[in-house]
Order: C-alpha cells, then sequence, then structure tokens
C-alpha cells in the first residue's frame, strides 16, 4: 500500500464528495485525510488538537485547499505553513470557487503552487481533480525534507 497521502481541506459537503469521487477513480493507490476547516488543517499538519498524537514528519503529498472556509480561511493557512521551516516547502494547491481577482494574486502573493478555480460542470470538475491526484502523487518529484 502506497503511504502517500492528500489533506483535502474543503468545507463544502458536495465539493469534498466530488472531490473523493474523482480521486478514487484516478486508480491512483493513497490515503486522503479531509480537513473541513483551516483550523482542522493547522492542526493536522502541526499535530495540534485531535491530531496531537499523529507522527508530523509524515506530511501529505499535497494539500488541495480551499480559501472561502469558517474560522481560518485557506489564505491564512497558506500563510501559516510557508512560515514554518517543517512546512515553507510543502506543495499547496488552491483548488476553490472564488472568481475574485485578489484571491488569486494572494495565492500565488503567500506561496501556493498552483491556484485552480473548480469547474462548474460535473464532468470538467472530475477531470481537474484526477489530473490534479495523477501530477502531484505520481509526476510531481517533492522535496526529500518533506517525509512524504
Amino acid at each position: 500500500m502506497n503511504n502517500r497521502h492528500i489533506l483535502l481541506v474543503e468545507d463544502n459537503p458536495d465539493d469534498e464528495e466530488l472531490t473523493l469521487l474523482a480521486l478514487d477513480q484516478s486508480g491512483i493507490s493513497y490515503n486522503i485525510v479531509v480537513a473541513h476547516d483551516g483550523v482542522e488543517a493547522l492542526d493536522y499538519l502541526f499535530g495540534t488538537g485531535r491530531y496531537a498524537d499523529r507522527d508530523i514528519n509524515r506530511l501529505p503529498a499535497v494539500v488541495l485547499l480551499d480559501i472561502k472556509m469558517p474560522r481560518i480561511d485557506g489564505l491564512e493557512v497558506l500563510q501559516r505553513l510557508r512560515a514554518n521551516d517543517r512546512t515553507k516547502l510543502l506543495p499547496v494547491v488552491i483548488l476553490t470557487t472564488s472568481t475574485e481577482e485578489q484571491d488569486l494574486l494572494n495565492g500565488y502573493s503567500f506561496g501556493c503552487n498552483s491556484y485552480i478555480r473548480k469547474p462548474v460542470d460535473y464532468v470538467q470538475f472530475m477531470t481537474a481533480v484526477r489530473q490534479l491526484g495523477v501530477y502531484w502523487l505520481l509526476l510531481n518529484e517533492a522535496p526529500p525534507l518533506l517525509g512524504i
């Protein structure tokens, strides 16, 4: 079993379900951890809160990060990841419905690796997410210090 995993940070249950379905249909062996807001994502990545006993040296291959979320939004999550030596190189893909140009600019300014607007069309959405999984888990070469 492949021990590589994806952290999906998504507060919308419908988008979560579609994303999980698309990743499942990609045919790649990996685990998916879901965080439903920025606080939960940071707890997972930094081993705090309910994830206090998690091995924080095992980072995901990629974080798929929504930006419009309650408690802590995705852009703040991204800033905190980039400010930490252990997570500053962690691949982060913003996967959002936001069409705001400022969100796009902030995403890249804060260090995202890719910014993808979620397609509204079901088939396009499924295709985009499957391609994300293939690229980040099979094609992309992660920095060796990430322990993934």
